[in-house]
Formats: C-alpha cells, structure tokens, sequence
C-alpha cells in the first residue's frame, strides 16, 4: 500500500536553557501527515547549519563527514521504505523506524526452523513420511546443533549469518570431526539444505548459501548376495527362533526386492491373485510412494504362509513379524558369521540381491525390475544392476553358441 505524501527533513532542537555551543541534528519521518522524529546522534554548531538544505555548511573536513553521514542516513530511509514496497506492507512511519532501529523482524534461528520442520514431520509419519527420513532429519539437526555449538561457541544461530563459510565448515566438520565418508556427509548436507530453502522461501534469509555448493555422490560398489550364499543361508538350520525369522523375513527381501520400510507396513490384504492367477504383493513403496507390483516367487510365498497365524502378525495386522531396522541388522550380522558368508550383511543387501542374482542375472529385462522395484526412472534401477560374472559368462556362452552356428 502506497503512502500519499512523503517527506524527511533534518533540523536541530534548542534544548531549555540553551546559551551556546553545538546542538543535536533530529531526523523527521513524515508519512500521509504522521510524523516520527529519530535522533541522528550528530551534533553541529547552528552558525555552520541550513535550515533550507538540511546540512552543515563549510568546507572543513568535519562539515563534509558530517554531511556524508547524513546523506547515509536518508539512504538508510529510503531503503527501508524499498524494503516496505517490497514485501508489500504498508508504509507508516513506526514500520520505517522499526527497520531502521532493527525492531522490525523477530529473530529466526536456525533450529527453532529445524525443530518446527521435523515437529511437521512427526505428524505426518505413515501418510508422507516413514519413521526412518524422521529419524535422519532429527540425527541432522542433533549434528547441526553440535557444530553451532563447535564452531560458534553457542546454543543458536541467526539464520541470516549462514552463508557459504558456514556450509563448507560444515562439510569440514562432518568429514574430520564425526568422521563420516563423503556420501553420509552429502546427505546430512541435502537435509540440512531443506530447512535453509524454507528460511529463504519464507524470506528470513536473503540468498541461498548452498548456490555455489556441488553436492557429488562417490561412486559406491553395491554388495549382493550370489545364488549360492543365498541358498547356504536358506538351507542353514538356526537353534534360536529368533534368528529363523529375520532370516526368512531378510530371504523374503531377497525373493521380492521389497525394503524394509515396505516389508514393514506390508499387509496379508496386499497380497492377491494377479494376471496369472498366481500371488502378487500390491503396494506402494513407503518412500516416494509410487505403485509396486511384484510376481511372488514361490520361497517367498512359502515364508508369507509360515507366518500367517504368527500372534504379531495377527495383532498388528502384517504379514511378517519384522522387528527394528536396527535390531534386524544386528542379527543379521550374527546370522553371517553362523552361516559362514563373509559379507557385512545389512537389510538393504536384500534389495540387491532381487536386482541382480535373482532378476538381472537370469535375463529379467531392467526394465521389468525397475518396474518391480517401484522405481521412476532407469537410472536408479542401474545402480542395483550389478551384472556378476555368471551372467558374463553365461551371455558370452551364448554368443559362442550363436557365433559357432554361423561358421
């Protein structure tokens, strides 16, 4: 909202009881016939001051600074009114001082945003957000709050001091002090940058620093389990029953490429008959939410009817009684050393193992993985796509084959 009239004039105040000697310079605000009168903290003698001009007349050096400072000054006006014209608020004379005083915003720290977002996100969890991408934002914001308090030596940070200085120490820090490889470092990074994009979107922060940042993923060599390690530990007898289960849950990854958040909340309901008058699982994975639609191979049908009756599995309505993604990666570290594989064996290794041993490797186009995998693109499915000698050599047998027919 435009103001109607407009007006700044410097003038200076005879105190009661004035004899002689300097005299204070005031800055008067008119905005629409309202006025505001704002000390300039300059003082002149009125033999040297035009009450025309607004200014110290002479060409001391003295004169001129003081001049300099107060065409700053009306600058400093002019600004704050641009600021107002801007944001679109209205120009009065209390929201030009209060900009000028620096009264005009409430401070904004970085972790009260970071709290706020993640509070958002504990709301939302099982609808947009798994427990996992929460638990990562709140381990973020407790490393962001540990470097504020290593760098900066307090509890806080105003969001308008984070610039590109502060993402590279940042990176710095992650990499020599926590001592965490580089991908770890661009993910807690990428999370970190959420919340920063918030606080420029919502106008707190002038610019983004991450503008002049390369997020970069290093390359990494994606493990698989190979069909005669996957058999082994089929085959291998387990005296604990705890071990037995996340065993045939983990195989039951393997069989049908399913993470652990979408073996998780999988239910017996999303388990009907397909095109083949076989099983399907239909689901949508827990991440991006897109549709999978999986072909059940009969060993992870077998593991689905094993557990049907399970007492958690009926209480929770689910079709597999899958304990923590923590508590099932430590026992599957156990359940390698007893079945004798020497690979550090992780959940996610499951996935994998669809990808390659049991899809890719016997001539499964990638494209039909991919789709089974619920992935958007190609691209993500490649990373998985691990081609291991076997199916080397099987593909070069049979350009053998090919090629010995035609001599």
């Amino acid at each position: 909202m435009l103001e109607k009239s407009f007006g700044l004039l410097f003038f200076m105040r005879r105190p009661k009881n004035y004899q002689t000697g300097p005299l204070p310079i005031y800055l008067k605000i008119t905005v629409d016939g309202y006025s505001k009168e704002l000390s300039t903290k300059r003082k002149c003698d009125p033999s040297f001051w035009s009450s025309e001009s607004g200014r110290a007349m002479g060409k001391k050096e003295s004169v001129k600074e003081l001049n300099s400072y107060l065409d700053a000054l009306e600058q400093t006006v002019f600004q704050a009114k641009k600021k107002l014209i801007e944001s679109e608020k209205q120009i009065t004379v209390e929201a030009i001082k209060a900009i000028m005083t620096g009264t005009d915003e409430k401070k904004v720290t970085l972790l009260s945003v970071f709290r706020k977002h993640n509070e958002q996100m504990k709301t939302l969890m099982g609808s947009e957000f798994s427990h996992n991408t929460i638990a990562r934002y709140e381990t973020t914001l407790t490393h962001t709050a540990a470097f504020i308090v290593w760098k900066f030596g307090q509890e806080d940070i105003d969001v308008k001091k984070l610039d590109y200085e502060f993402i590279t120490e940042f990176c710095f820090w992650f990499k020599s002090i926590q001592k965490c490889n580089h991908n770890s470092t661009m993910k807690y990074l990428s999370n970190v940058k959420k919340i920063v994009l918030i606080c420029v979107k919502s106008r707190w922060l002038a610019t983004d620093p991450f503008t002049d940042f390369k997020f970069t993923q290093k390359k990494v060599e994606r493990v698989a389990l190979t069909e005669q390690e996957l058999q082994k530990l089929a085959k291998k007898k387990f005296t604990s029953d705890r071990l037995t289960t996340v065993r045939d849950i983990f195989l039951f990854s393997c069989y049908t490429g399913l993470s652990y958040a979408d073996v998780e909340k999988l239910k017996l309901s999303e388990i009907v008959e397909g095109i083949n008058k076989s099983q399907w699982i239909f689901t949508n994975r827990q991440k991006t939410s897109t549709s999978t639609r999986v072909p059940m191979l009969p060993e992870a049908t077998l593991i689905i009817e094993k557990y049907r009756n399970h007492e958690k599995c009926l209480n929770n309505d689910r079709a597999l009684p899958i304990l923590s993604n923590q508590k099932m990666n430590a026992y599957l570290k156990e359940i390698a050393s007893i079945a004798g594989i020497n690979k550090e064996l992780t959940f996610h290794i499951a996935r994998h193992t669809f990808a390659t041993t049991i899809t890719l490797n016997y001539g499964v186009p990638i494209e039909t993985v991919s789709k089974m995998l619920g992935h958007t693109n190609i691209k993500q499915t490649q990373q998985y796509a691990k081609l291991t000698d076997k199916k080397v050599s099987d593909d070069m047998e049979e350009l053998l084959r090919k090629r010995g027919s035609l001599i």
